[in-house]
Order: C-alpha cells, then structure tokens, then sequence
C-alpha cells in the first residue's frame, strides 16, 4: 500500500445544492475537512411558477471548485496525489436532458421547485384509473406531484423540439444533476459514463423500490422511453474516471442525493434515527432500515443509501419541506426586508412570540409538499397589525420553518414512533434562534453538529468506504444542543395558531378556482396516505394490472 502524509488518504467530495456549489477534501482518517471552495449558482423564472438553472453553469461551478481546491491544497504543503477519490452529492429531482454526441444540453435544468408540470398532474390524475394511479405510489413510494423529475422530463419531452429530434435520432440523454456531472467528469461525449445512484433514481419516480431498476410500469404510465435513461448503480462503487484537470484519472466512488447523503453524514445509520437538513428547502429523513414503509401520513418512501452492489438497500420515511432558507431569501432580495439572511438571527431575536405585532407566516410560494401535498396554496401572513414591525415578519419566518418541521414529525409520530431527538444540519441551521425555535416547537432536544457540512461528508464516507480508505463506523461529532423552553401549554397555543393560518393558504390559485365544477382541490395532488388506505383486492387488481 502506498504512503501517504501526515493526513493519510484523502476523499473529496463535490457538493451540489440548489443555491451553491463546493468541492471539499476530507482526511478519511478522521473526517477533518481539509481545505474547500465554494460558488454561488444563479436560478432564473422565465415565467410565474418555472425555476430553471443552466446546466453548463453548474458543470463549469463544479470544474472551478475542484481546481482552486487542488491549488488551495498545494498551498497547505499537502500533495494532491494523496487524495485517493471523490463522491458527489447533489440536488435531487431536478432534470437535465443533453444531446450524447455533442455534449450540449437540450433545455436548461428545471429545478425541484418548478411547478410548470401542475397541468400534467392534473391531466394524470383525471384520465388514469385510481389503480394504476395507486401502483405508481406504491411502486415507486411517491404520490403524483410537480414535485419529482418524471412529469419533469414528460413535459421536456412534450414541449421541447430538440429533445423530440434527439429521442428519434438515438442520441439523446436524460437523468438528474447528478448524472449529468459523473457524465461530464468522465469524458463527456468522449466514453462518458451515464449511471446514476439508488437514491437519486429513487426520486425520479421511475424506479420500483423492491427491485431498484427502472419500471416499466411506470415508464408507461409516464410515456418516457427507458433508452435515454441512465444506468441505476449502488451509491458506493466506481462509476469511472476523472478525464480531465488536476484529478485525472481520479475514481468517482459515491454518489447520494442531498437528503440522503446527510442523513450518512450525521451517522443516521440505525432504525429509528431522524435527521433534518435545512437549507432551500426542508427535508427530514426517518431511517427505517431493510423496511419499505408506506405512509399514511402524507410522508414520502425513499431508498436511504445502498453502501455497494452487493450490500441490501436501506430506506428512509421522508418530509419535504418546499420553503424554508428560501423564505429568508425572499425577505431579503425581493421585499428588501433583510439587508443579508444571516442578520435574522439577531432581528429575530429582537422580538418575542407573543408581543403586540406578531403574525403567522405561511410561504407557500409554489404550494406545499408534506404531509399536506396542495399546490394550490399560497403564501399568507396573518395577524399583521399597525404595530407589526420587519423584526416579526422574520421571526414569523423562522417560526414558518420551524412549525412545518412539526407537521412532518408528528405524521412520521404516527407512522412510525414519536421523535426523541432531532439531528439538525444545512446551511440555515448556523442559525441558533432557529434551532431554539425548532427545539420548542418539537418539545424535543435539537442536535447541530459543530461541523456543518454533513452533506458532503455523507458523499466523502461512501466514496471511501468504497474504496476502502474510511473507517467502518464514523464517531458522533461534537455538537450543540438546544432544548425546549417552553412549556406545553404554550407551544399548543402556537400550533393552533399557526393551524389556522395554514387554512387560510389553501386554494388560492386561479386555475384550481376555475376547476371547482370539475375536481376538487384536495384531489389535484394525491397525498400518499389517500393510496396507502386501499384494500388487499386494490392491491391485487393494481399488481395485475401493471399499470
């Protein structure tokens, strides 16, 4: 085996997010985050409800980031040669459709968030029997929603004319970010790799959950053709080779998405563990072991990681929380409430809960996810009186946040076992009024570990683990820990009020307005649990039925 300095072997980790991108370098030895750099990537609407990202921008971000930390390496007298691999975690759902000869993307990437697709959701939901609609919740875990990259990439098939030409000519590919980058990294147009990971896959909404391959159930019932589809692998193996730049020849040995590469790095790796990243948006994850668990919650079922080919997959129970750092953001760059996000822990703090001019705020931008699943809710601020000052709109955010989180705990609550302790991490959990908030909503301890990069540690550990580099098991790493304040009476009194705020969010879309006579709203967006309650003869007819 070959020497290695005073660091022993290094993992990178590159780390793709909806708002940034980094690349790091850990010791594996000890998870000690090395050295790293980071880059701020730029979101775009062209119209009311879409969010798009350029694809080439975010390729070039993660090419950039590698080689001014290769550099920043060198600079710490630390030899390069000593970093053995990488991993990649990256944004989930948001979907990337590229042209295979000449490495050009075919539309931009539509991100996560976008809701262009809330008529094909609807059109499903209307022309598909409730059976089929039924096996494709319980084969891939997930309930029909703009959410998730398959009606994504239905809609760039339907709508895109260069993607049309693309599929006829047999040079067109699609996948999520992270396939479009181990794609790009290991030669592009010149013998790249088109793979993908479980978790990633597993919220495509194209992949059964039993058997981790593509469904051909469900690929019909979305009318996309599997040709143009990665390859699923495990999240922890070689899928290639850098082809170019300082890590030539580099294996890339993991891959997990965002979520699920945290709940890895926070050592999430019992039954019955809970993490929350806080970052975009909001996501808990909820480890359920060898176990696919359906809710009846209004929770999603996820792959949680699969730590090589040949090691059994592992789930998760998930809570997608669509707002939450977004919120901020909007405070500051669109209302100029905020001159930066990171004064609102002190504005916050600067106001109580219960004073004159405190409000709820909902920021249901573009509808909301678990466990409610309405997108056609809106974002409203109720309370707001002559003494309501920009200091209780923050901290109403923050509570925003916080009581979300709530909701998703109390239905994993009921689905599983109530939570004793919640594992926070995400960029917006530096802030410590949100931790505190959070602590007594829940009325549980919240943890935040001092080292905040948890996502890309998560892609760090499978990537070494691989390659045999990480040590088996990971210790806990210091943290803090926020417990409740407030008593029981009084954190109730804040969950009605806030209840009653969230009644006054729903339905405030036009186009579900002018479809009362047709459908109802509550069915536009079918929650899990409305499928999860169906008879063993549904089952059955839904099995044979194939969709």
């Amino acid at each position: 085996m070959r020497e290695f300095g005073n660091f022993g072997p290094l993992i990178g980790a590159i780390d793709e997010g909806t708002s940034n991108v980094k690349f790091l370098i850990f010791a594996a030895n000890t998870s000690e985050v090395l050295t790293y750099h980071q880059l701020t990537l730029k979101r775009f609407s062209p119209q009311q409800g879409w969010v798009e990202q350029d694809a080439l921008e975010i390729l070039s971000a993660v090419l950039e980031c590698i080689e001014v930390t290769i550099d920043n390496l060198r600079k710490l007298d630390i030899d390069p040669a000593d970093l053995v691999g990488i991993g990649l975690t990256n944004q989930r759902e948001t979907t990337i459709v590229w042209n295979s000869l000449t490495g050009e993307p075919l539309y931009s990437a539509i991100v996560w968030l976008d809701v262009r697709t809330s008529k094909i959701v609807d059109d499903l939901i209307k022309s598909k029997s409730t059976q089929s609609i039924y096996a494709v919740t319980q084969s891939s875990g997930l309930p029909l929603s703009t959410y998730f990259s398959s009606v994504k990439l239905k809609w760039l098939l339907q709508n895109v004319t260069e993607i049309k030409d693309a599929v006829a000519n047999g040079n067109c590919m699609a996948g999520t970010v992270d396939s479009w980058l181990i794609w790009n990294l290991t030669g592009g147009c010149r013998g790249g790799v088109h793979v993908t990971d479980v978790t990633n896959a597993s919220r495509t909404q194209l992949m059964c959950l039993r058997n981790l391959q593509w469904d051909k159930g469900l690929l019909r019932f979305f009318d996309i053709p599997p040709e143009i589809l990665p390859k699923i692998k495990s999240s922890s193996e070689v899928y290639g080779y850098i082809s170019t730049g300082s890590l030539l020849g580099t294996p890339i040995a993991g891959c997990l998405g965002d979520q699920q590469a945290a709940l890895v790095g926070q050592n999430c790796m019992n039954f019955g563990q809970v993490k929350c990243t806080y970052g975009t948006g909001c996501f808990l994850l909820y480890n359920t072991g060898q176990s696919i668990l359906h809710s009846q919650n209004g929770l999603l079922t996820t792959v949680a990681y699969k730590l090589g080919p040949d090691t059994p997959a592992i789930y998760a129970l998930e809570g997608s929380v669509a707002v939450a750092g977004d919120t901020l953001q909007w405070l500051q760059t669109s209302m100029g409430i905020l001159n930066d996000v990171s004064d609102s822990e002190y504005l916050a703090s600067q106001v109580a809960d219960n004073e004159e001019g405190s409000i709820c705020f909902v920021p249901a931008f573009n509808g909301l996810y678990s466990p409610h699943w309405r997108k056609d809710a809106r974002g409203v601020m109720c309370g707001i009186s002559s003494t309501t000052r920009n200091e209780h709109i923050i901290r109403a955010a923050l509570e925003a946040v916080c009581q979300q989180t709530r909701a998703v705990a109390a239905a994993m609550a009921s689905d599983c076992a109530p939570l004793r302790k919640l594992l926070a991490d995400g960029g917006m959990s530096q802030n410590s009024a949100l931790m505190q908030m959070q602590a007594d909503t829940l009325g549980i301890p919240v943890i935040r570990p001092l080292m905040m990069e948890s996502t890309a540690l998560g892609a760090a550990i499978v990537a070494g683990r691989a390659l045999r580099v990480w040590p088996p098991t990971t210790p806990s790493p210091p943290s803090d820990t926020f417990l409740p304040v407030i008593s029981s009476e009084e954190r109730e009194i804040r969950r009605k009020r806030w209840e009653e705020a969230l009644k006054r969010c729903m339905g405030w879309t036009n186009e579900d307005r002018e479809k009362d006579d047709e459908i109802d709203h509550t069915s536009t967006v079918i929650p899990p649990g409305l499928f999860f309650l169906g008879t063993a003869l549904l089952v059955i007819l839904a099995d044979k039925l194939k969709i």
